[in-house]
């Protein structure tokens, strides 16, 4: 394929933990020209990071790509500071991207959204300045995500997302889910559903790593069962549910809790680990860099993937279970719908109802009673798994067809205005 000029526009960017860090690098060592709109790295403290503060010039670069970054307000804390960071990036990108990109030309717009949607707004306007198709990756859908995180509860507000929504997936070339239940949501706010794909997160390279040497921040424990959470800690992740359950397995020794990661709930989640009384059984070991999660895959005896009981999480495939599946490792996952049954159809771990804290302590106990030659096949399913069905490789391929797809389209459409 012929080397492609992509504008990448994200609110979250390196040094900020997210998969799309990845995707970038992957595509300038393809030989694309790739630059990066973004806003100043926040996520998830709230507050800029001080290594960016100090040395801003660091940061401009990523792997080949060029970084834009545009003024931004953090999100620190409160619901209302969070709507400002949203609105400050959009308008800070609106105003910086056009200006700071004058006279470089592109051959897509690529848009990755985790939340908010509002990411699409300055995206929508490069693509138009630069006559270029706009590629949306949906990984959060809206307005149900705000809905069932309890952030928005009047209709009438939510109704109004949907419009804005509609307004962005509408102005897209190509829009695509992160799940194939997405596809059914999407079109919702979509006129065109011939536009939506479907386009998984991949299984990131890191978590093929044989023979890590295990993280010293935790302290082996041998004849310990150790189930090991990794990544956001927030609303969505059920953090009150995997707590009851690990509160109905209080007073047994065998079992452990290792918590890798932070966001808005960490705090509360440090809190009530005290309050319960839970300080010996679940280890909060802080967020690290995608790089040094193999080395704390490595204490786990099960990873954990939890998401809360509602319709629209049972349409979501969370991003952290492909890298699970890859790493080997059996899964416990407390979820319903396309992400249970994955776990299912893999047969590499076990599965409860989303919010079954009863379930989850059950299914830790069963899987702790297994032994290790039982639990290595499911975890070497789980890798075959994801290896068939989220290979880098495989998704990086059919990613770059959808951007030529999109170019392809946008010519058509222009042609015939």
């Amino acid at each position: 394929m012929p080397a492609l000029r992509i504008l990448v526009v994200s609110q979250y960017f390196w040094p900020e933990n997210f998969r799309i860090n990845d995707l970038v690098r992957e595509w300038t060592g393809r030989g694309h020209t790739v630059t990066v709109l973004t806003g100043k790295p926040n996520y998830p403290a709230g507050c800029v990071f001080a290594e960016y503060t100090q040395r801003p010039d660091h940061f401009g670069a990523f792997h080949g790509a060029s970084v834009v970054r545009a003024p931004m307000l953090a999100r620190s804390q409160g619901a209302l500071r969070l709507v400002l960071n949203y609105a400050s990036f959009v308008a800070g990108a609106c105003l910086a991207g056009p200006w700071r990109l004058r006279g470089s030309p592109f051959d897509a717009v690529f848009v990755f959204e985790p939340s908010p949607i509002t990411v699409g707004l300055p995206a929508i306007l490069m693509g138009r300045i630069k006559r270029a198709p706009v590629v949306f990756w949906v990984l959060d859908l809206w307005p149900e995500t705000l809905s069932a995180i309890g952030v928005v509860r009047s209709p009438r507000v939510l109704s109004w997302v949907g419009k804005l929504v509609s307004f962005i997936y509408n102005r897209c070339t190509l829009v695509l889910g992160q799940s194939r239940g997405f596809q059914d949501s999407i079109a919702k706010y979509c006129r065109n559903p011939q536009k939506i794909r479907y386009f998984p997160s991949w299984s990131e390279d890191v978590f093929k790593q044989a023979d890590v040497q295990p993280a010293v921040e935790v302290r082996a424990r041998p004849g310990v069962f150790s189930v090991l959470f990794a990544g956001n800690l927030g609303e969505a992740q059920d953090l009150p549910a995997v707590l009851a359950a690990a509160e109905l397995l209080k007073h047994e020794p065998g079992v452990r809790w290792l918590i890798v990661g932070d966001g808005r709930k960490s705090n509360w989640l440090q809190e009530e680990v005290i309050r319960l009384g839970l300080e010996q059984q679940v280890l909060i070991l802080g967020r690290h860099p995608v790089e040094r999660m193999p080395s704390f895959y490595a204490h786990a005896d099960a990873l954990l993937v939890s998401l809360k009981k509602d319709p629209v999480f049972s349409l979501t495939i969370p991003g952290k279970l492909q890298s699970y599946l890859m790493s080997g490792v059996p899964v416990l996952s407390m979820l319903d719908g396309e992400g249970a049954e994955i776990v299912r159809a893999s047969q590499a771990g076990l599965a409860c109802a989303a919010g079954d804290s009863k379930g989850l302590a059950a299914a830790v106990m069963t899987m702790a009673a297994m032994s290790r030659e039982e639990r290595a096949t499911m975890g070497s399913r789980g890798r075959e798994f994801a290896r068939r069905e989220f290979g880098r490789e495989m998704l990086m391929n059919r990613l770059e067809h959808m951007l030529k797809e999109s170019i392809e389209m946008h010519k058509e459409q222009s042609a015939q205005a």
